[in-house]
């Protein structure tokens, strides 16, 4: 209906845009202050996951700041290549003062510009969320990876079992918008919780991930059950 407010944890895409386009400033130190520091962590064994090795080409979508296509450099050299894709160009310009070794682009992740089989992985960290259509960014990054290649998706997920359900919420809940304040921008980290509890628990992401057409799709739970991260591989045919 004309004037319906979105759905709880879901804005319309040029919001979404325009948001990060605000927070990019503080985006990093954000971060480091809600995960003491331990999202680097997380990012390595996500990269892990890719299975990629030394001359291998790897996209990163949604890359924000670019830490995890950072990441990943390291697994591809010497010869292979990082690309970060992204829609916010104030993120952009902060992933590019970071390496001048990856290849940071504009992109949206459910209309990739890439051609079919690009890549030899796809990753995407704290990102998928953030997809307006789910299943479709999720078949992008699938399309552009090769046969036999990983997807990757790094993300927060609500844990399910006490104390730490009782932690997450006061945390996600309560600081996390206080401290978005203190950053002077409510709105964005009053999202953040929300778009964490209406994604995909870790069975459901699985389940979209082999809806999509991958195979030997798996994840891992970490951090005491707050991080998953899911992978999968590209059929060969």
């Amino acid at each position: 209906m004309p004037g319906q407010s979105p759905a709880p944890g879901t804005l319309e895409e040029p919001q979404v845009r325009a948001m990060f386009d605000r927070i990019a400033a503080v985006y990093d130190r954000m971060n480091s202050v809600m995960t003491a520091g331990m999202h680097h962590r997380w990012r390595e064994r996500a990269a892990d996951l890719a299975q990629v090795r030394a001359g291998d080409h790897v996209l990163d979508v949604a890359t924000g700041t670019g830490d995890l296509a950072v990441e990943m450099t390291r697994r591809v050299a010497p010869g292979g290549s990082v690309t970060g894709s992204d829609f916010s160009e104030r993120m952009l310009e902060l992933a590019r003062a970071k390496s001048d070794a990856i290849s940071f682009e504009w992109g949206n992740a459910l209309e990739l510009s890439y051609a079919d089989d690009s890549f030899d992985a796809a990753t995407v960290g704290f990102g998928a969320r953030n997809f307006s259509n789910l299943a479709k960014g999720l078949a992008e990054m699938a399309r552009v990876t090769r046969p036999g290649g990983r997807v990757v998706v790094l993300e927060i997920t609500t844990p399910q079992r006490p104390p730490l359900s009782f932690f997450f919420r006061l945390w996600f809940d309560r600081l996390v918008p206080a401290l978005g304040r203190l950053a002077g921008d409510s709105d964005a980290y009053s999202y953040l919780p929300s778009s964490v509890r209406r994604f995909p628990g870790p069975h459901e992401l699985a389940a979209a991930l082999s809806a999509i057409g991958l195979v030997d799709v798996g994840y891992v739970i970490t951090a005491g059950g707050i991080i998953a991260i899911h992978h999968g591989t590209v059929a060969k045919t």
